[in-house]
């Protein structure tokens, strides 16, 4: 063991849908050393999708002590991991006990869609009574809609937090007795992981980062506090939510395991990470993360941009406590990677997901075929929790090649309609879109994604964005090489391998003709299901 390098390095855990990696990076994102393992998905009706929240816990665990063997084995210290960060999978909803620090169910993922009721539910009572913006002072309807926007930067849907929180509590009665008994806290997944990391019942701290706040419909956008209005409106104690902090630093450290004493510096969701990640710091700067779903922010500064187009303001990142946030626009999509696995798991078109790139190619087109995956509802800039997953086109000419195809022109023409609503709302036409996330890996996606939006797509040599960006924030806590957050200069050796710049080549009249068959399709695959019981 003394013979074993001592080094400076900065660790980050990364919480995603369906896995969890730690990687240790250097000062110039340099992969020093990384594990990655898979967790278990459980689909109990349809629409519905849970995690269990132990699971994810002990294969983060299991991610850093395997990640801390690699280190060793290559010849460096395990104490050379002077900080990490933590990055997670945003809007999964988890609630556990406040006297055993285990969770009352299991925790109900970003993706699931089972909250339809308990929207319109709410979708009525801002309609007929209204949100109580001051004291006796209502707004309801389309005034009360926009009120809720105004404090949040979000609107009534299946997809955030809160809206999740409030199902546990109807329908589970440990979660139900919790709450009342003032037994309950909540949290997203880096609450838990945090909670976990530094004790658990034994000590851990009970924290809420504000990029993952903002998704919860529970935070004021403005101050990023509680917004105590909202909690009552939803029905919440404020005793159940954790402590706010900022995305950059130290909030405790791990109380057990390899990396035992070492600080938690940085935390933000999973998409903000990536645009850290990405060093899109300024305004006017974009990213799209490719993963389970697709996530597509333009910074927007110190400004709160309104979209009047069916996109989002949410936090992009809060430099250090106390600090003037950073805001983004945001378009969701829910459906990405996870259509790819839907081909392979359930239809077996393919054995791996990488695959799907040969199949697509294949074929010059899709044959007529478009593909809707709105396998739960629709995000942005729809907003429809009733559209349904749709194949339309489909002809005796159709193969699996064609729907792969479909697959991928999915994402793309999804990114393009968020990318128009962007360009309406900020005046801007994005004449480049940084990318990352597994599904960038293929080229054929890329050449897709380039002819289908008409703009340069641009992939980094290094797309572990997601895991940087939150070893970025970790590294500014501790001015570990330097790094300040709000010094973009100081991290200008981080990341510069290089990228592959993908530029459009389909005529613009073909992507037009494209577009608005896939408009028409989006048109039928909308309010399916209806369902929605008030």
């Amino acid at each position: 063991m003394s013979s074993l390098q001592q080094g400076e390095f900065v660790g980050s855990l990364d919480c995603g849908t369906t896995s969890v990696r730690f990687i240790v990076f250097d000062q110039y994102a340099n992969i020093i050393s990384q594990h990655q393992l898979e967790f278990p998905q459980y689909y109990p009706n349809p629409g519905w999708h849970e995690h269990d929240p132990q699971e994810i816990q002990q294969v983060s665990e299991a991610c850093i002590a395997h990640t801390c063997e690699k280190l060793e084995e290559a010849g460096w210290a395990k104490e050379s991991v002077k900080v990490i960060g933590i990055t997670n999978q945003r809007e999964t909803t988890i609630a556990w006990s406040r006297t055993t620090g285990k969770p009352l169910c299991k925790a109900i993922v970003w993706t699931d869609s089972r909250t339809k009721n308990i929207v319109a539910h709410f979708e009525h009572v801002l309609a007929s009574i209204g949100l109580e913006v001051e004291l006796g002072q209502f707004k309801k309807g389309d005034e009360g809609v926009e009120a809720l926007r105004d404090i949040t930067g979000l609107k009534l849907s299946t997809y955030f937090s809160g809206m999740k929180l409030r199902w546990m509590i109807d329908n589970h009665n440990e979660v139900r007795k919790a709450h009342d008994k003032d037994d309950l806290l909540f949290g997203t997944l880096e609450s838990w992981v945090v909670y976990n990391l530094t004790g658990g019942v034994h000590g851990g701290i009970h924290v809420g980062e504000v990029t993952n706040a903002s998704r919860t419909l529970l935070l004021n956008l403005h101050t990023l506090t509680w917004d105590d209005r909202l909690l009552r409106f939803f029905g919440f104690r404020r005793s159940i939510l954790p402590k706010l902090v900022s995305s950059s630093e130290v909030y405790g450290h791990l109380s057990h395991g390899p990396l035992k004493g070492v600080p938690i510096g940085g935390l933000i969701g999973d998409q903000q990470g990536a645009l850290v990640g990405n060093k899109c710091l300024r305004q006017g700067e974009a990213k799209c993360t490719y993963g389970t779903g697709a996530f597509l922010l333009f910074c927007t500064g110190k400004d709160i941009v309104k979209s009047g187009h069916g996109l989002l303001s949410t936090v992009a990142y809060q430099p250090g406590p106390g600090a003037d946030p950073i805001y983004a626009l945001e378009g969701s999509i829910g459906v990405a990677g996870s259509a790819i696995k839907w081909l392979r798991d359930s239809m077996g078109f393919i054995k791996s997901a990488s695959e799907i790139n040969t199949l697509a190619a294949s074929v010059p087109d899709t044959g007529g075929v478009y593909f809707v995956t709105a396998f739960s509802g629709l995000l942005a800039p729809y907003w429809d929790p009733g559209a349904a997953g749709l194949l339309i086109g489909l002809s005796s000419y159709t193969t699996p090649a064609h729907i792969a195809r479909a697959t991928m022109e999915a994402n793309a023409f999804q990114t393009r309609a968020i990318l128009e609503s962007m360009k309406l709302d900020s005046s801007t036409e994005l004449k480049h879109l940084k990318v990352d996330g597994g599904m960038t890996s293929g080229d054929i996606c890329m050449e897709v994604l380039a002819d289908i939006g008409g703009f340069n797509v641009v992939r980094p040599e290094m797309r572990e964005s997601t895991a940087l960006g939150s070893a970025l924030l970790a590294g500014s806590a501790i001015r570990l090489f330097g790094w300040d957050i709000l010094k973009p200069t100081t991290m200008a050796q981080v990341n510069t391998k290089g990228s592959r710049t993908f530029n459009p080549q389909m005529p613009e009249e073909d992507r037009q003709r494209g577009w608005t068959a896939w408009l028409r399709a989006v048109e039928r695959s909308k309010g399916w299901d209806e369902g929605v019981d008030e």
